[in-house]
């Protein structure tokens, strides 16, 4: 069947490969993102120890894992995400190493298993590589070598003790640093059944020599349910959000819950790609994943159709009664493993009524369904297809997807690291240096993987590089996510604003606060009052013009030089182009230094750029009337006032300033053109 050119050594050059394809393509283009920041400033600022006290209120046996890689591995994202792809191309040689303890006579079907998890689909965070790698990855490899070594006790009787005090050792590491794995643990039991089938006969001979087998790993089983129960409850533990529902579920949801987890672990996932494909059909992207699937297949045909692997041979169902008497048990042995493992994964997340939803922060729990959703589906394969040539593409085919999969979240995680460099660097454009106890409060930034956490560790890592613990001296405020909790009770004059942040805590009030806006596509601006801002935004969301009132610019110290991004983890600092001109102009016009904003505005116009949002033209138009260029400023009055309806309000709050402070020429320019507009006087 096979043509014996390629040896089972060349396996996991293989996984390599296909590690390297699916998670390294991009990495030079990739960085931090989400807990990451937090993570780089704590280990940059406090230091590896810091993580052991950090921890202590929420995982405390995770607190060494990070000390450890925080202390081998530089805060460059490259190197991360180096390391991140080495622990996924390890996860994958670590569940091929499981899956042939249990199945030895089914090499090439756990080799597939084994490859799909590799590439498993459903999981797009790889690239938080800091958070992620530590938080899951890395008890992950250890719980399934854990599960490996089990199975490995029980067929090698020389070798037994050795393999079972390890697969103990490794099962706590697996265990209790995270919940996330603490509902897979009767797949133990099954993989055991399944081994212990093969020589025993009868379900109860074959029951108390499973539990015989099972015992140890039980008793550590019970031993993390007791601790986790007890920490949960003890008040020690301190969440970031979410609280374990204290309501069971209905039936129904109950129902609804099993179906939508099958759904998405099972099947979906793994023809994800299409359809997001079809949904961006012409997007770069899309093609280059498209291309990427297609080559992958062909190449991975070609290997697998040349890989020395032994047929599957024939043998009697596990569980008692084969189909049809005799039958091929792996495949109905692995659709019920996979099914009961998805199950079972879903489980810790479940119970915190945390969602599961796709292409977003929380596919992360997905981590302990891939074992499950990937026996499952090539279980499915074996069970369906009967023709070996026909399995072969199908199996070589989902792989490919997965790897189409993992490429195309590559490039999400790739522009939503483009888009932090472009907010940091204007912010540190337009804010050279900031008051202590400054909130920046904002409704929002709209990038996917960073939340106001995220940004409070490089805000800090910008503006106090010489911080003093356990106070905060800056955080970012999402008053939409804060409002109404114990951050931020109320959106009032002087109202406190504590933040815990691990080990420190921000102490701030929103009378010392800036309220920024970073539009999708534009320009991030700092809301000034004195420039009419409640006027000028008064068509945009409540959530954001409420917050003008108060943003206090003079909090930005004008005349520090710009601050320094230290590369890494920023990235260098990028080509001046309209952003640049706009966080200057926005700058000099917080002094009204006008001449200084028309000059920037010539050099802007001079090297080819524009605004790409109507209301970016505002402090230009407003140094043009300043320093005497009216028909320009008219001009550009004009053309936004053509563009965009809602920056009409701001362009008559504009021209009344110029009818009450600018030059004489300009007053009487301003109320002409007040008229003309239509503004009310």
């Amino acid at each position: 069947m096979y043509k014996k050119q390629f040896s089972a050594k060349t396996i996991p050059l293989a996984f390599f490969l296909v590690a390297f394809i699916s998670y390294g393509l991009l990495i030079p283009w990739t960085g931090f993102y989400w807990d990451d920041w937090p993570f780089a400033w704590i280990t940059k600022f406090l230091g590896p120890a810091a993580f052991i006290p950090a921890f202590r209120g929420f995982r405390p046996f995770l607190g060494p894992i990070f000390f450890v890689t925080t202390s081998l591995i530089p805060l460059n994202p490259t190197l991360w995400q180096i390391f991140a792809l080495v622990i996924r191309f390890a996860a994958g040689l670590s569940a091929w190493f499981a899956l042939n303890q249990v199945w030895p006579n089914h090499k090439r079907q756990t080799l597939a298993a084994a490859f799909l998890m590799l590439v498993f689909p459903g999981y797009s965070q790889t690239w938080v590589a800091l958070t992620h790698i530590n938080q899951e990855w890395i008890p992950f490899i250890f719980y399934l070598l854990s599960i490996g070594l089990s199975i490995r006790a029980i067929r090698n009787a020389d070798k037994s003790l050795l393999s079972t005090i390890l697969a103990l050792i490794f099962l706590v590491i697996g265990l209790f640093p995270t919940e996330y794995f603490f509902g897979m643990e009767p797949l133990r039991f099954l993989f055991i059944w399944i081994v212990i089938a093969e020589s025993t006969k009868g379900f109860w001979p074959r029951v108390t020599q499973t539990l015989k087998r099972s015992w140890p790993y039980l008793l550590i089983w019970l031993a993390d349910a007791a601790w986790l129960a007890y920490y949960y409850k003890s008040g020690a533990y301190i969440s970031y959000g979410i609280a374990a529902s204290q309501r069971l579920p209905s039936i129904k949801d109950a129902v609804i819950a099993v179906g939508d987890v099958l759904w998405k672990a099972g099947l979906y996932t793994w023809f994800q790609i299409l359809v997001l494909s079809f949904q961006s059909i012409s997007a770069p992207t899309t093609l280059l994943s498209l291309a990427l699937i297609v080559i992958c297949f062909a190449l991975l045909i070609f290997y697998f159709s040349k890989l020395e692997l032994p047929p599957s041979p024939f043998s009697p169902f596990p569980f008692g009664r084969g189909v049809g008497g005799e039958g091929d048990t792996f495949a109905i042995s692995a659709i019920l493993i996979g099914l009961i493992g998805i199950l079972l994964g879903r489980i810790p997340s479940f119970a915190a009524g945390l969602p599961l939803t796709l292409q977003s922060s929380y596919d992360r729990f997905m981590i302990s369904m891939m074992l499950g959703g990937s026996l499952f589906v090539v279980g499915l394969v074996e069970f369906l297809i009967r023709h070996e040539r026909v399995k072969l593409f199908a199996f070589a085919f989902l792989i490919a997807l997965g790897i189409g999969q993992q490429f195309f979240n590559a490039n999400i995680f790739r522009r939503d690291w483009q888009r932090q460099q472009d907010i940091y660097w204007q912010v540190a454009w337009r804010i050279p240096a900031l008051k202590p106890d400054t909130a920046i409060l904002t409704d929002f930034v709209p990038i996917d993987y960073e939340t106001d956490l995220s940004f409070t560790a490089p805000i800090n890592w910008i503006y106090a590089p010489d911080v003093k613990p356990p106070d905060l001296p800056y955080a970012m405020i999402y008053v939409n996510k804060r409002l109404g909790g114990s951050t931020l009770s109320d959106l009032e004059p002087d109202t406190v604003i504590q933040l815990p942040y691990r080990t420190l805590t921000f102490h701030g009030n929103t009378s010392q606060s800036i309220a920024i806006y970073a539009p999708q596509n534009g320009c991030l601006r700092v809301f000034d009052p004195s420039f009419d801002d409640a006027e000028t935004y008064n068509k945009f969301p409540d959530s954001l013009k409420s917050l003008v009132p108060f943003s206090d610019p003079s909090r930005i110290i004008t005349s520090a030089p710009e601050p320094s991004l230290p590369n890494p983890p920023f990235a260098s600092e990028p080509n001046h182009t309209w952003c640049y001109f706009y966080e200057k102009a926005e700058l000099a016009r917080q002094s009204r230094d006008w001449n200084q904003i028309a000059q920037l505005g010539r050099e802007a116009k001079q090297q080819g750029f524009s605004s790409q949002d109507p209301f970016e033209w505002l402090p230009f138009i407003e140094a043009d009337a300043h320093t005497g260029d009216l028909n320009f400023a008219k001009q550009l009055t004009q053309q936004a006032w053509n563009e965009q309806p809602k920056i009409r309000a701001g362009l008559c709050q504009l021209w009344k300033r110029v009818q009450a402070d600018g030059p004489n020429e300009a007053q009487s320019f301003a109320s002409n053109l007040l008229n003309t507009l239509g503004c009310g006087q």
